[in-house]
């Protein structure tokens, strides 16, 4: 039978003046005897035990407002103050259940009221020695600079650390540690659905960023399937030009194919002017303008590829939400991996183009592939070039950009037709009727020298193709 000790411990002199923690409600149990309950300001590492006047241990019990309101309505049932379906109807428990806590309250007295594991940590908790390792692992050059999500990942992949992204959050923001990701206010934009299967339409476009820290931007290029959300090349470049999207090309036909259609910004890379006069001239032809295409207009329009202008960047939102997730990652993953320049940044992004397709690509509504498998007729190195079509002089001499070449194999009549490529893999060569012939520029030289071939050659690559690759391939790809 419980009774109540009616004269309090008085426990004021204890209090230590500096504590700030507020017990609401604290019982204090002598033998199984409930004593008193107080509202009091305390530490409660200082009252392990208290002594009551009899010198016997007095141990302090801390209740929840719920587990209070329980503890006095069973003790009031106990004294036979109310009935056990008074209590049943006021704590919303059954009949049965208050039997059960009155039973377990007389034999174990008030403590019975708490859950058995209160006080005790979740078997699931964190270790503080690996609470530590995080945040020295966050504070590291390595990790810094990822968002929350990222470096949630990085842990389990890299450190062998596996913890749930919440329990991460709590730890960082515990340590005062926020996010570097960027939350801006949503725009609200008309969301456009989903291409029905993968290769109907690739989303292209560039981004300058500071990809290896410090101020210095540097352009990465990028496609991406509209149904699957698939990576299907990357390549960085000094500057957004005509190699990179080449490049991404290049890894889109070799390791996917051609797809049907391509969805670009209106730069002058893809398409020409809006007002190309029609009445180009002779010389201007020469000097390799072509009426109406452009150089990678020309490449997809041989492979039967549709290309049409995006009217805003949000008209194509997946490779803009691409470049967002890339910016977050992508520059702890370099730093990681010890990459400091675009040449190994380009053999990294091969491997890491698999890694992102794996965690981020979705299915398509139809699990059909449009995407066409690239016809053998086609050499890469070729059809990924600057192409022009010029006519060989008696000497087998051609101009482009008001510097003259000549043709090294002197079988090819005068007045030939010929296709001149060049590019950074190949350098120039000529093509007529199938087959291949080597090209070197000519110095400022006066006829008589070119009628008895007293010529002088560079070394390969000479200066004159090494501006016209810089001038076709990397020149600015807003560029007019």
């Amino acid at each position: 039978m419980l009774e109540s000790y009616i004269e309090p411990i008085i426990i004021l002199p204890y209090l230590h003046k500096n504590v700030n923690f507020e017990l609401k409600h604290l019982y204090l149990i002598y033998d199984k005897i409930t004593l008193k309950v107080y509202k009091q300001k305390f530490h409660p590492l200082m009252y392990k035990y208290v002594k009551n006047r009899d010198n016997r241990k007095v141990e302090y019990l801390m209740l929840k407002q719920k587990d209070l309101k329980r503890a006095t309505l069973i003790e009031a049932c106990i004294k036979g103050q109310c009935t056990v379906k008074q209590v049943a109807t006021v704590l919303g428990l059954s009949e049965r259940r208050v039997k059960q806590i009155k039973k377990e309250v007389k034999e174990n007295g008030v403590k019975s009221i708490q859950h058995g594991n209160r006080g005790r940590k979740p078997k699931n908790t964190i270790p503080d020695e690996t609470k530590k390792k995080i945040l020295e692992l966050r504070s590291s050059y390595e990790y810094e600079i990822s968002n929350f999500k990222h470096f949630q990942e990085l842990l389990k992949e890299r450190e062998n650390i596996d913890i749930s992204y919440s329990a991460l959050y709590n730890i960082l923001k515990k340590a005062g540690i926020k996010s570097p990701k960027k939350h801006r206010k949503p725009k609200l934009h008309h969301k456009r659905k989903r291409k029905a299967a993968e290769g109907m339409m690739l989303q292209a476009d560039g981004t300058p960023f500071e990809w290896f820290g410090g101020e210095e931007k540097y352009s990465l290029h990028g496609f991406i399937d509209d149904a699957t959300g698939k990576i299907t090349g990357l390549y960085m470049c000094k500057n957004e030009c005509l190699l990179g999207y080449l490049e991404v090309l290049r890894q889109t036909l070799e390791n996917y194919g051609i797809p049907i259609s391509l969805y670009p910004d209106r730069y002058s890379v893809f398409f020409p002017p809006k007002k190309v006069d029609d009445h180009i001239t002779i010389e201007e032809q020469l000097n390799g303008r072509e009426k109406g295409v452009t150089q990678f207009g020309r490449i997809v329009e041989e492979l039967g590829i549709d290309m049409f202008p995006a009217s805003s960047p949000q008209a194509k939102g997946r490779i803009e939400r691409l470049w967002e997730t890339l910016q977050s990652r992508l520059v702890t993953e370099f730093r990681i991996n010890k990459i400091t320049n675009i040449d190994q940044a380009n053999k990294f992004l091969i491997s890491y183009i698999e890694k992102y397709n794996s965690q981020f690509s979705v299915e398509p509504s139809t699990n059909k592939t449009v995407f066409l498998k690239l016809p053998k007729r086609y050499n890469l190195d070729e059809l990924l070039c600057v192409r022009f079509e010029r006519t060989i002089d008696n000497a087998g001499v051609f101009s482009i950009k008001n510097s003259k070449f000549q043709i090294l194999d002197k079988s090819l009549p005068p007045k030939t037709k010929i296709q001149v490529y060049i590019s950074q893999k190949i350098g120039m060569r000529v093509k007529s009727n199938n087959k291949i012939y080597d090209v070197e520029p000519l110095e400022v030289v006066s006829k008589d020298q070119i009628d008895n071939n007293q010529l002088d050659y560079h070394q390969w690559l000479p200066k004159v193709v090494t501006e016209l690759i810089n001038e076709y391939y990397l020149k600015d790809a807003k560029a007019s």
